[in-house]
């Protein structure tokens, strides 16, 4: 019996502990899905909210877009209107195209003297790279060409129309001209001929000197190597080549040049269209005779190689495409060939070509020559004993370069 009691009382006891501890689960469930629950929510942001607060955020940026293209817009319609304005004013125009000269001058410049100290090759006491803020404008510059051999024609040209020293700087100053003689260096730099011209260079100061072998079948090397020179080291309205057996009235060549100021690419001088000669041996033969069609044919229209003039812009473009530009035996053809295909005014003017015979009797009648030399010898025959003869007869005076205005 006890037995059974004692039996029945741990049943009843074990039942309890049982129920107990079921309900403690279940308690303890129902806490901690309430304590999962309220961490959740503390957690982790509502999805409705994220929705809504990304379309306003990405609402917000699409107004920001527009505004930034509208911005745009509306700076590159000012812009335009700015630079349209700016256009349509010459100053503007002239300025810029000041600007881009000088830069091109300087590029020019900077590219001369570095050849010339790469070659080791003798240079122009005046050749030194531009200083923007100094640089001045010239008229023209007039570059003599001159040989070795011909002391006694220089001499001869600076006794008539090349003022000497003191005048000849005083020219540059008041009348924006330069004059110099025209020449490069010997097959053997240093060598006597060098010496002797740098000695007269010493005593003169009227020399520009070349990056360049002289030889007669090089002058049209030597032409294309002046014009590069002469438009690096000064910035003039143009740029003239003469022969120094050749007579020239400076003032009258700075009225007639300043006559096409205003022409952006002019090619001056005295027109011709000879023949391509094809025969060897003969003066003037054309090696390259085939280029010009069937023998017999003539050259293009080309100024005669006397006396020429071209302004800046064509003095630029040789100085930038130097290297690419062909060179025939005789420069003047040339130089015509480097202005075909170009929007150049070609000037005929036989005022740059008279003769020493026809001069004298066309200054009377008050229609003074620019340059004055015979046919016949290709400049003025014998013009180293001539020279002063054809100046007396043909010459514009003394005083005319003191009173010319430009």
């Amino acid at each position: 019996m006890s037995m059974k009691h004692h039996h029945r009382g741990g049943l009843e006891l074990s039942a309890s502990k049982s129920f107990v501890s079921k309900k403690l689960t279940f308690f303890l469930c129902i806490g901690f899905f309430c304590a999962g629950t309220l961490f959740s929510d503390r957690m982790w942001p509502e999805p409705e909210a994220n929705v809504v607060s990304r379309e306003a955020s990405d609402e917000r940026l699409h107004l920001v877009s527009d505004d930034c293209d509208s911005s745009k817009k509306s700076l590159k319609l000012e812009s335009k209107d700015s630079l349209g304005e700016a256009y349509k004013s010459p100053d503007a125009i002239q300025t810029l195209d000041k600007t881009i000269s000088t830069l091109e001058m300087e590029l020019v410049a900077a590219r001369a003297a570095q050849e010339s100290i790469m070659n080791g090759s003798p240079v122009s006491d005046d050749f030194k790279l531009p200083e923007t803020a100094t640089r001045r404008k010239y008229l023209m510059v007039v570059g003599v060409n001159t040989a070795f051999s011909s002391r006694k024609r220089r001499d001869s040209v600076r006794a008539t129309w090349m003022p000497p020293g003191e005048d000849r700087k005083k020219l540059e100053e008041d009348k924006g001209i330069i004059m110099r003689f025209v020449i490069g260096h010997s097959a053997t730099p240093g060598g006597i001929l060098d010496r002797a011209i740098q000695a007269e260079e010493s005593k003169h100061g009227d020399f520009l000197r070349l990056d360049h072998v002289e030889g007669y079948l090089e002058l049209s090397a030597k032409t294309k190597s002046y014009f590069t020179t002469a438009y690096a080291l000064w910035d003039a309205d143009f740029y003239v080549k003469v022969d120094d057996d050749v007579h020239v009235n400076i003032a009258t060549l700075g009225a007639e040049l300043a006559r096409y100021r205003m022409k952006p690419r002019v090619y001056i001088g005295c027109m011709k269209s000879g023949p391509v000669l094809a025969q060897k041996g003969v003066r003037y033969h054309e090696p390259e005779y085939w280029k010009f069609g069937e023998e017999g044919n003539k050259y293009f229209r080309h100024a005669t190689g006397q006396l020429y003039a071209i302004s800046r812009e064509l003095a630029s473009y040789i100085s930038i495409n130097q290297n690419v530009l062909h060179k025939y035996v005789n420069e003047d053809v040339s130089l015509g060939s480097w202005f075909l295909g170009l929007d150049v005014e070609h000037v005929d003017d036989r005022r740059l070509c008279c003769g020493t015979t026809d001069c004298e009797w066309k200054a009377q009648a008050g229609n003074m020559c620019v340059a004055s030399f015979d046919w016949s010898c290709s400049g003025i025959c014998r013009s180293a004993d001539r020279m002063k003869d054809v100046h007396r007869r043909c010459g514009e005076g003394p005083n005319a370069l003191l009173a010319a205005s430009f």
